[in-house]
């Protein structure tokens, strides 16, 4: 029963390699089948690199049988191939582009450096440049998942730690090369690196196709709950969405100590433009609306559509910055136009301005910028008015906000539209 106990055991090289082959075909299909559910289209470039670096692996292993007349280099430039697709897989993944010349460049070396007889004859040159190409290309793809922010660090390591590890890993071949110069001698040391070796890409394209299911998972949270904060019709936050970043945002800003400011709009005549010319009509001011704002003011500034025509935005600044803003989408919005039948409908927009702390109730300053809008209209329209002064609080007493306050508060809000 216990007569195994202390015979040697010794690794395989071609049965780990088979694994590693069979491993990463099933992984790309796994992953091809995952694009095909998700239509996300970083898994299809992960899959098909996979399937690629498993036919890459089966010309070397089994080259000489299948496919004798094919040159050698062949199995390499795959390889390169498809590690230069999973570092654009990475790119895909967070809405950056392919760039073709820089995923192949590592196939192009190898190609030019073929026509060179003194690589060709250089097991260990050869190994030594497939290596590095693998590792640099691994480090890449580890840096692009790493420009990743919309998670915690806690939450982003294995995606970068798995293919750091990997890189630093495939460097070990030139560890191997300096083992067996000539490429002859593959006994002692240099076999058992070959095997480690295989055993760690079987790890690594585990780890791997996990790191990219990951991906595509927080990517579909993130687009459902995008779809379920925005306004299907602006491409604005809805109520939710606002509320839910405005109360992110006053946190920031009270931990800065600076003061927020709210402006509330309401499109002109937004009714009469309806009835006169159909919702359609009305649609298109809308939308024009909202690329104007959108335009006009900073990337980081909350914008939300609370409901037909009106909006509403809240930003870290004081009132005078935030005034400077409300006219340029008066002026921006007062330039353009929408267009039914041949017909030009002008398009202006009423703003009121609140300021105050980033502990202040934020149901308070929605309501102080509505009461200055509703000053802006009935003084004329397509003009911007202010609250009379910025609205204070303490910070051991910051006041209640969020939906909770807003559902209870809200329909004071609604002041009368004309």
């Amino acid at each position: 029963m216990f007569g195994l106990v202390g015979a040697s055991v010794s690794l395989d090289v071609g049965t780990l390699c088979v694994i590693a082959i069979c491993v990463t075909f099933l992984l790309g299909l796994f992953l091809l089948f995952a694009w095909m559910q998700e239509r996300i289209q970083a898994l299809a470039w992960w899959g098909l690199a996979y399937l690629i670096g498993g036919f890459s692996g089966t010309l070397w292993r089994f080259g000489d049988v299948i496919a004798p007349f094919l040159p050698p280099s062949i199995a390499d430039m795959l390889l390169l191939i498809a590690v230069g697709m999973i570092w654009s897989a990475a790119r895909l993944f967070h809405g950056r582009p392919v760039r073709w010349g820089t995923m192949s460049l590592g196939a192009t070396i190898w190609l030019i450096a073929c026509f060179s007889p003194v690589f060709v004859h250089s097991p260990a040159g050869r190994i030594v440049m497939s290596s590095l190409i693998v590792a640099s290309y691994t480090f890449l793809s580890a840096a692009e998942l790493s420009r990743e922010r919309r998670k915690s660090l806690i939450r982003r390591w294995p995606a970068i730690f798995v293919p750091m590890l990997h890189g630093v890993i495939f460097l070990s071949p030139v560890a191997l090369a300096t083992l067996s110069p000539s490429g002859s001698n593959m006994n002692g040391p240099a076999t058992s690196w070959i095997a480690l070796f295989a055993i760690e890409i079987v790890l690594y394209v585990v780890g791997g196709a996990f790191v990219a299911l990951v991906l595509a998972k927080d990517r579909t949270v993130r687009f459902y709950k995008m779809a379920a904060a925005t306004d299907p019709l602006t491409a604005l936050l809805n109520r939710r969405g606002f509320f839910e970043a405005a109360e992110q945002l006053m946190a920031t800003a009270g931990s800065a100590k600076t003061p927020v400011s709210v402006l509330a709009f309401d499109i002109d005549h937004f009714k009469s433009i309806n009835d006169r010319f159909g919702h359609g009509v009305g649609d298109i001011m809308l939308q024009l609306f909202a690329t104007v704002v959108r335009k006009s003011m900073r990337t980081d500034d909350i914008i939300g559509r609370l409901g037909g025509e009106e909006f509403v935005a809240i930003l870290p600044s004081t009132l005078a910055e935030a005034t400077m803003a409300a006219e340029r989408v008066r002026t921006a919005f007062a330039a353009t136009s929408a267009e039914s039948e041949g017909q030009y409908v002008p398009a202006t927009v009423s703003i009121g301005v609140a300021c105050g702390s980033a502990f202040a109730p934020i149901d308070t300053l929605i309501a102080r910028s509505d009461a200055a809008l509703y000053r802006a209209k009935t003084n004329g329209r397509n003009r911007v008015e202010t609250a009379d002064e910025a609205l204070g609080a303490t910070p051991d007493r910051p006041a209640e906000t969020g939906l909770a306050a807003i559902s209870r508060k809200f329909p004071a809000l609604r002041l009368a539209r004309v």
